[in-house]
């Protein structure tokens, strides 16, 4: 079985041999430059036996893999005045590994803490775990059945052991006129007729066929505020942050600094939406959509109508997201966070099913015959 070791993660480990987790890092441009100081392994009683291998990430942060006497280790720096945020980050962690989750938790240096200042920098330090990672199209209904309600028990455990969330909440709700006239200046900015190639052709093609999604669907815009419940979130949870043992159990799930709040029915839309979604127009899978979602619900119950809001929400989000239009067709940087394009022009035509489809958990005929759903047919 294929495991994962790349730059793109950073790994951490439980308090036991079985419960070692992975995470993804966010180091510097490639790590380079120096290492860490000299003596910082001290801290936790570790002494280093080969020189750190520097790992490359996106978000500015630098990060090591250490070999030590007492094996591989994954150190990540942080500036200093990130200290408050991160140490929340920590007590959070900690509490959901405490609580059997498959979730990173640092590990305290001598002195006891998870965040260990040096030379102007704050470091953590996590045992080194190889994952494998697979994509949502890969699972079986059964194992998205489960990671819905790993999402869920995730869900659950944040509320239970953080402060409560205000329930009103102002969730801004972008404007379609907006994203048409930022399409309009894409379209004014492709070559004229006469020095256009077939790509070109292709690129305007696609900014019209947004330009008239966007006017077909003006009035569909989702209201600013919702009855819905509000809470801690993990704010990514998709396919890169996760990692699986070879039974295909998740033994990590990765990507912490996106913690947030807001809706969680909103997290739970967004997160199927990432991991079943087939690239260019085929689609999502509504099936394993419906399995992930049954299996949240087992967890952290919330109704159809929040269900159904969120799926409104999200599908209006990503209708009004150019991003990806952009970075597609025009070669930016910054592809957004909602994925492909593609998927945009399907969902608009399903919209009505998959306002169906999503609640259909909730409903009393899915949840006393699960065997005869789609999702298990």
């Amino acid at each position: 079985m294929p495991t994962s070791s790349s730059a793109d993660e950073h790994v951490a480990g439980k308090h036991s041999a079985e419960k070692h987790t992975a995470e993804k890092s966010s180091a510097g441009e490639n790590g380079a430059g120096e290492g860490p100081p000299p003596r910082l392994l001290k801290r936790w009683g570790l002494d280093t036996v080969r020189a750190p291998e520097a790992i490359g990430g996106t978000s500015g942060r630098r990060c090591w893999r250490v070999g030590t006497s007492g094996g591989p280790f994954f150190l990540r720096e942080y500036a200093a005045l990130e200290r408050r945020r991160i140490l929340v980050q920590h007590e959070m962690t900690g509490a959901l590994d405490a609580a059997g989750l498959p979730v990173l938790a640092p590990l305290p240096a001598k002195s006891g803490r998870t965040l260990v200042t040096a030379s102007g920098h704050a470091y953590a330090l996590y045992p080194w775990v190889a994952g494998r990672r697979r994509g949502g199209l890969e699972l079986t209904f059964r194992q998205c059945e489960e990671l819905g309600e790993l999402l869920g028990r995730l869900h659950a455990e944040l509320e239970r052991v953080t402060p409560p969330v205000q329930q009103s909440l102002l969730v801004p709700t972008p404007r379609a006129a907006d994203a048409a006239a930022a399409v309009d200046a894409m379209l004014e900015a492709l070559p004229a007729d006469g020095g256009r190639t077939d790509f070109d052709a292709l690129t305007e093609r696609r900014l019209r066929e947004r330009r008239a999604l966007l006017a077909e669907f003006a009035g569909h815009q989702p209201p600013e505020i919702e009855v819905s419940t509000v809470g801690h979130l993990h704010g990514a949870f998709h396919a890169e942050h996760l990692r699986y043992a070879g039974a295909g159990n998740v033994t990590a799930v990765l990507g912490w600094d996106a913690l947030t709040t807001g809706p969680v029915a909103g997290e739970v839309v967004r997160a199927a939406a990432r991991l079943f979604a087939g690239e260019d127009e085929r689609g999502l899978d509504l099936d394993r959509v419906q399995a992930f979602v049954r299996g949240h619900r087992a967890a952290f119950p919330l109704d159809a109508g929040q269900i159904q809001s969120a799926v409104h929400r999200e599908w209006w989000e990503r209708l009004c997201d150019v991003a990806p239009l952009r970075h597609r067709y025009l070669g930016e940087e910054g592809a957004g966070e909602r994925g492909a394009a593609g998927l945009v022009s399907w969902w608009s035509a399903q919209l009505e099913r998959t306002l169906d489809v999503f609640a259909a958990p909730y409903t009393d005929a899915f949840a006393d015959v699960p065997d005869g759903s789609p999702a298990y047919g």
